[in-house]
């Protein structure tokens, strides 16, 4: 039972907690928010640039694995979808943002401290929630490989490349590939992009998270399709060589994504008030 359903034994009056007031955005506010983004990577680079190349380091290791375990062919969908626990891997970008808006000090034993006490909160269930998507990306990887290519094998990363783009069943295999690979996407997108930094700020179930930022998201669709595709190419471009642009581009993204989520969710206090942010 969560805290929003929780009834005082004594049959008081319960202490509602509403829901977070989510706030439409427009193309200009995610505009602002990457200026903010980019602001705060210059303030803060160390911090940034140490969690990004974490992250490549992450990235390349899974893919330099499956080449050594001889599925080469698995390169480009792992690659792919190690971009989506994306969100996880920026909560130590979230918590560099939001101590720079309180002006609170920052260190790597706070950032990281902060990391890891989300192991017994409610973001850590999140985790289960991008893994899940994870092995559903994978599961359908496989299962489109065995329907359009057989279960033929490859000695090489280029013995595939070249019969996914000069076959029929190759360009059919990468046609539906990519499109089965967004619709995945645009669901963990919306499930996460507001999310993450809410769980990380405050107390909140991750049922009530993700509701809140599906909601963000259906609100201004326009705006938020819009940053899911800047995240999308800059992710797919940063990774291509060998992950490195990852360093740079993924703390910029991570802040950004902090800022963004200030401007569609009213802070809790001022919904309880009712009082302009």
């Amino acid at each position: 039972m969560t805290e929003n359903s929780q009834l005082p034994a004594d049959g008081a009056d319960s202490q509602y907690r509403p829901m977070p007031v989510v706030r439409p955005i427009t193309t200009s506010d995610v505009l602002d928010a990457l200026a903010s983004g980019l602001r705060d990577f210059r303030k803060a680079p160390i911090y940034g640039l140490g969690i990004g190349a974490f992250f490549a380091a992450g990235g390349l290791f899974i893919v330099l694995s499956a080449s050594a375990l001889g599925m080469s062919y698995l390169s480009y969908p792992l690659a792919a979808g190690f971009a989506l626990i994306g969100p996880f891997a920026a909560v130590g970008l979230y918590e560099v943002s939001r101590r720079q808006e309180i002006g609170a000090p920052l260190s790597w034993h706070a950032i990281l401290g902060t990391m890891w006490a989300q192991k017994s909160r409610e973001l850590s269930w999140m985790a289960f929630v991008v893994l899940f998507v994870q092995i559903m990306w994978m599961y359908q990887v496989r299962l489109l490989l065995a329907v359009f290519l057989g279960f033929q094998s490859f000695t090489s990363f280029q013995d595939f490349i070249s019969e996914i783009v000069s076959t029929p069943e190759g360009l059919m295999f990468l046609a539906v590939g990519h499109v089965v690979g967004a619709i995945l996407s645009v669901v963990l997108f919306s499930l996460t992009v507001i999310s993450f930094p809410l769980l990380l700020e405050e107390d909140r179930d991750f049922i009530t998270a993700m509701i809140t930022s599906v909601k963000a998201v259906a609100v201004s669709p326009v705006p938020m399709i819009g940053w899911a595709g800047i995240v999308t190419v800059t992710l797919m471009l940063s990774m291509a060589p060998a992950f490195l642009g990852l360093i740079v581009t993924l703390p910029v993204l991570g802040h950004t994504t902090w800022h963004l989520y200030r401007k569609c969710v009213e802070p809790e206090a001022a919904a309880a008030t009712g009082s302009p942010v």
